[in-house]
């Protein structure tokens, strides 16, 4: 019952994010669509669902996730994503999937080594963004935390792998490169979000040699 209700958690994580990418993709101003965005991570926060690029963060702290969670809020994320795609593309809003496969195209064209480095830079972001919406003892900077965090990622064109889970299946451009490019982000992400906690329990480690 735990991992059924991790999972389906995790699909609404995932859903959320497709919204905020409905949003990104329906208006033509980049710092609005970025502004609109923020309606996914807004939504999560607020009410507690699984998000990969979240919890990868805290996987290094007490209390914190489960690393044999990871895999599971994945494929949740991707099977939340693909329901919004899907709806998205049975309905009038079906031409944002042009607007989805040109995205994809750079995305897709891009190197490797690239595509990893982005989605390394994505998750700092991301981090920023929860680690300031769950310590920030004031609710406006809670929530300025999370605007400013996805905003920057957006508008800096960095590689969010669950935003990008969307992006494909809207523009229903899956396949084998499209499937490595994910996990390459996947790891990208990881490696971001995890390098603040891990710099931050050094630097509170007592130092022995004074």
């Amino acid at each position: 019952m735990r991992a059924l209700k991790l999972f389906v958690s995790s699909v609404l994580g995932g859903a959320c994010i497709g919204l905020g990418g409905v949003a990104y993709l329906s208006l033509e101003n980049r710092l609005a669509g970025a502004l609109f965005f923020t309606v996914g991570l807004f939504t999560i926060c607020t009410f507690g669902f699984h998000l990969f690029t979240g919890k990868v963060c805290y996987v290094f702290q007490k209390g914190g996730t489960d690393p044999r969670h990871l895999p599971l809020i994945w494929l949740g994320n991707l099977a939340g994503t693909g329901a919004v795609a899907a709806a998205v593309r049975l309905t009038r809003l079906a031409p944002l999937a042009e607007k989805a496969a040109g995205l994809c195209r750079v995305k897709l064209e891009d190197s490797l080594p690239s595509v990893f480095l982005l989605a390394v830079l994505c998750n700092v972001f991301i981090y920023i963004a929860v680690e300031g919406f769950r310590s920030n003892p004031h609710e406006i900077g809670k929530y300025l935390s999370l605007f400013f965090g996805v905003m920057g990622f957006v508008l800096c064109g960095f590689e969010h792998c669950v935003a990008n889970m969307f992006y494909i299946s809207t523009a229903g451009l899956w396949s084998g490169r499209a499937a490595g490019y994910l996990l390459v982000m996947t790891l990208g992400n990881s490696a971001g979000g995890i390098w603040i906690p891990l710099a931050q329990a050094f630097l509170r480690r007592p130092d022995r040699s004074e």
